[in-house]
């Protein structure tokens, strides 16, 4: 393990203060523990990012898979890391919240997989049908793809909501692919694949075979096994249970909380777009830094820097 070099991180320290804002005790504990757990890896990386990074020559071609388990929980700066996990933390609130500490947990560990998984066949089959080699180096890295599968799932139980991107209101049934498109237009750099083989995750989930075969899977497992029908949910006075069928996820009764007081009223999305103009007014309009959604491009090792000049965070 290493330890990343010091300085003043200032999108760390701006995570944790939209994570006071919320009020620790009010973020549920698996949420709570992903984000311990990416801030933690960008501080103390296993390894150095280029041996972290995924890419189709690295895992499939290298059999380096361990990959797949390492780079969703890694970042490549704090500011990449900070819109990655504000983001997770909007969405924690709702999901975690109406889902279950437990289930929830079982999705992040599924997607963080399987995202990565879509996303080497996504860049294997462009690079066979366009025989582009290039796809096969280009190298990922990041939480998003697991946020874009994250966001389906939440837009799937809002299906005549409204998504606020850059102003405009979006149905929520298309606010996926439109938020891919302007991410991908704002800041090319990013990783296109890596976020596409999120959302197919998602519906995968919501419309495909995946939530049935993680529900055949986790009747093996021995989640609740002291009461197989009793499914917890999690407020901040603690873990509450009521009676139901462990899959019949519906949204339960909990007491009403004004979260207004530090949301403001804003949507995640506003939340986002606003953390980032008070971020960027912090830096005094410096223009060097990585792009809003944008991230640096970076070799797969120091060995092909002059071959290779692509490196894809999402």
């Amino acid at each position: 393990m290493q330890r990343r070099a010091r300085g003043f991180h200032q999108g760390l320290l701006l995570l944790f203060f939209q994570i006071m804002q919320v009020g620790i005790t009010n973020v549920p504990p698996v949420t709570l523990a992903c984000i311990a757990l990416n801030i933690w890896l960008f501080l103390n990386p296993l390894k150095p990012i280029y041996w972290l990074c995924l890419s189709v020559e690295s895992c499939y071609e290298k059999k380096d898979w361990q990959r797949l388990l390492l780079s969703p929980f890694h970042h490549a700066d704090d500011w990449h890391l900070y819109f990655n996990m504000v983001s997770m933390l909007w969405k924690g609130l709702t999901l975690e919240r109406r889902l279950g500490s437990f289930w929830f947990a079982y999705i992040i560990a599924v997607f963080s997989l399987l995202t990565g998984v879509v996303y080497l066949a996504l860049e294997y089959t462009v690079a066979e049908l366009l025989d582009q080699r290039e796809f096969k180096v280009y190298c990922a890295i990041g939480f998003s793809g697991v946020l874009f599968a994250l966001k389906v799932l939440s837009n799937n139980y809002n299906p005549g909501g409204h998504t606020n991107i850059m102003g405009m209101y979006i149905p929520n049934k298309y606010a996926c692919w439109v938020e891919l498109v302007m991410i991908h237009l704002l800041s090319p750099r990013t990783s296109f694949a890596g976020h596409l083989a999120g959302i197919i995750v998602g519906l995968m989930y919501t419309l495909g075979p995946l939530k049935m075969i993680m529900e055949a899977c986790a009747g093996i497992l021995p989640l609740n096994a002291h009461n197989p029908r009793q499914q917890h949910y999690y407020n901040n006075m603690g873990y509450s249970g009521y009676q139901e069928n462990l899959f019949d996820r519906q949204p339960y009764q909990e007491i009403p909380r004004n979260y207004d007081i530090y949301t403001a009223g804003f949507t995640e999305e506003e939340q986002l777009e606003r953390a980032l103009r008070n971020s960027l007014r912090d830096r005094g309009g410096v223009s060097n830094g990585p792009p809003p959604y944008g991230f640096n491009i970076h070799p797969e090792d120091e060995m092909r820097r002059q071959r290779l000049n692509r490196f894809d965070r999402h």
